[in-house]
């Protein structure tokens, strides 16, 4: 079940995402202000003096027959009788070019060049009109840069880049970020590691799937914890029967028989243990030492006579934890007796980025849609080797020692001048690295 933020939350987050909105208006708008602010006014002083070129027309054939006080009545227009206004306030730039720019434009649509005069107090200028008794003056009011509302063409671009922009900005901080971090977290599981739980943060729908992941991560904690337990256990439970009959086969009462029996029995025990063990994790706490891997491989395969298990080792200088490795070599010789044909060679190359080990042996080999599978814990390709100490494990510890030290697994067949038919390659890097995905190829 998800948890909801408390409303003061809510209520900062909204407040300072309508204030960054509006900021971000202000700040569009007055861009675009400085942007095509000129482009705008130019385009409005050529309307304006359209239609005041027809208003200066109009007023100026009035004027000939009626006084301006009954003009100014009769067409609304802003008449004065004077000689020529005068402003003491001294005139901003804008507003002395936009009456520049008017004064041309009227000049352009009218006979004559009527002078026009500034206000500096007000957004105002002044028109001379031709008339035939007195001066009179037309009074036009001018749009300031400034005023309010803006210009509807600006207010809605502005409105439009804000939205954008916040939009944009929501999406960075509210959904990237937080699915960025929640990336970084899945890529940790992928690699086997257990990261911490990822703080929910960022849009609600972005919060739903952290909790999710987090749930996650909480099972998979649980299930890795009751795993690791039940395998303690069932080594820890196994151990005590082996230890009685290890004590029962010293006794002189049973028969050479029987005891080989019993001993056989003792063999597929322990081994069944130890994968246990092993694969439990008991040897993930081990730190990786340098060491000679030749000699290493060597000592793993002194248990096995000469005839059936050859050695094609070059001194390799390599940093590994060598029980975990250890084991998983002894794996795969095991498995080269159990599923193929002796003799069996372990083969060490020195590469550029590593070292690699090679099992081979003279049997058939497996199928190649079966590789996959035989790399999954508790799979047996052959059942009736159950009942001589395999349960499946052999394969699923060789891979996750593997991964253990940032290295690959590969099985492949025989290819030309090869010393077996089937091998399983295990390369491992310099130094352990990340722990990556175990990987099967076909060569």
């Amino acid at each position: 079940m998800t948890s909801r933020r408390p409303w003061p939350f809510v209520l900062r987050a909204l407040l300072g995402w309508c204030g960054l909105g509006f900021g971000s208006w202000a700040l569009c708008l007055l861009l675009l202000q400085v942007l095509f602010g000129r482009q705008v006014e130019a385009l409005q002083t050529v309307q304006l003096g359209r239609d005041l070129a027809l208003n200066v027309r109009l007023a100026e054939l009035a004027l000939e027959r009626y006084p301006p006080h009954l003009v100014s009545e009769l067409t609304g227009l802003d008449l004065a009788v004077v000689r020529q206004p005068s402003s003491q306030s001294p005139l901003s730039p804008a507003l002395a070019q936009q009456a520049k720019a008017l004064q041309a434009e009227l000049c352009r649509r009218l006979a004559h060049c009527p002078m026009v005069v500034a206000n500096g107090r007000s957004w105002d200028v002044w028109v001379e009109l031709i008339s035939p008794l007195e001066p009179i003056w037309l009074r036009v009011s001018l749009r300031s840069p400034m005023a309010w509302p803006p210009e509807p063409t600006l207010l809605f671009l502005s409105l439009l880049g804000a939205g954008l922009s916040c939009g944009a900005l929501f999406l960075l901080l509210e959904v990237e970020r937080p699915l960025r971090g929640l990336e970084r977290a899945l890529a940790l599981v992928g690699d086997g590691d257990d990261p911490d739980a990822v703080p929910a943060r960022g849009a609600p729908e972005v919060q739903r799937i952290t909790h999710h992941f987090n749930a996650m991560l909480d099972r998979l904690a649980a299930n890795r914890r009751d795993r690791d337990t039940m395998l303690a256990g069932i080594a820890h439970d196994l151990r005590a029967p082996i230890t009685r009959l290890q004590f029962r086969l010293s006794m002189p009462a049973l028969s050479s028989e029987d005891r080989d029996r019993c001993a056989g029995d003792l063999q597929s025990l322990e081994r069944i243990t130890g994968q246990f063990l092993l694969f439990a994790g008991g040897a993930d706490g081990e730190d990786p030492v340098d060491l000679p891997l030749d000699q290493l491989l060597a000592e793993v395969s002194t248990s096995h006579p000469p005839e059936r298990l050859q050695l094609d080792l070059q001194p390799v200088l390599a940093c590994v934890k060598p029980v975990a490795l250890g084991r998983a070599v002894g794996n795969l010789i095991d498995n080269a007796f159990t599923y193929g044909l002796a003799p069996v060679v372990v083969r060490l190359r020195s590469v550029a980025d590593g070292a690699l080990i090679e099992v081979w042996d003279q049997g058939e080999g497996m199928p190649a849609h079966q590789w996959e599978r035989a790399l999954q814990p508790f799979q047996r390709l052959d059942e009736s080797r159950g009942e001589q100490g395999h349960c499946g494990l052999g394969l699923a510890i060789v891979a996750h020692v593997v991964r253990t030290h940032g290295g690959q697994i590969s099985c492949a067949s025989a290819d030309g001048d090869a010393p077996g038919t089937f091998v399983i390659r295990l390369h491992l890097p310099s130094r352990p690295a990340a722990a990556v995905l175990p990987m099967v190829e076909k060569s």
